[in-house]
């Protein structure tokens, strides 16, 4: 009988050693998501699991191409994965299929170039807009499939959960996970 609940004691002592570690990390530095639908193809498909980095926002800025989780405005139950495209205080204009992002570095604007991660996707439309200082303008790679701020407007930064780090599933595809350089 005392070998029993010795067994059943360290057993009690695992557990709550584990949850003392896991529970924190989880909560409070990484966590894992699911890409559900085609929005961000041919980047991330369909049921990929993904590694989110919560930490690093908290110690920077999210960053233009970088890929984020957040909690969609419309209904922050939902959670959505797009694209960086605008920063705060930027003005995000579509023309002609190509993307213009005017800031102060340069007020005449510059032409986003989304070739490393995006053959020859036009965007959709011809639209501006000019953000806040806590908002962001975030885009699926799928363009013609996503719905996002070209839909429902800018990503308070409020929302922003982290970015994606990890490619974990499929193993084939597995990697670390990095911004484009424009």
């Amino acid at each position: 009988m005392k070998s029993f609940s010795l067994v059943i004691w360290e057993l009690f002592k695992i557990i709550l050693i584990a949850a003392v570690i896991v529970i924190p990390i989880r909560f409070f530095l990484i966590q894992p998501f699911f890409v559900k639908g085609a929005s961000m193809e041919p980047n991330f498909d369909d049921g990929e699991y993904l590694i989110i980095d919560e930490i690093s926002y908290r110690l920077r800025e999210p960053a233009r191409g970088e890929v984020i989780v957040f909690r969609f405005p419309g209904d922050p139950s939902q959670f959505y994965i797009k694209r960086i495209i605008g920063l705060p205080g930027e003005t995000v204009e579509m023309v002609g299929g190509r993307i213009r992002i005017s800031n102060k570095e340069n007020p005449n604007g510059f032409f986003l170039n989304e070739a490393s991660y995006l053959e020859n996707i036009p965007n959709l439309g011809d639209d501006k807009i000019t953000l806040a200082e806590t908002e962001y303008f975030v885009m699926g790679d799928n363009r013609a499939a996503s719905y996002d701020s070209r839909r429902w407007g800018p990503l308070p930064k409020k929302n922003i959960i982290g970015r994606a780090w990890l490619r974990a599933w499929p193993v084939s595809r597995a990697q670390i996970l990095e911004a484009p350089i424009y």
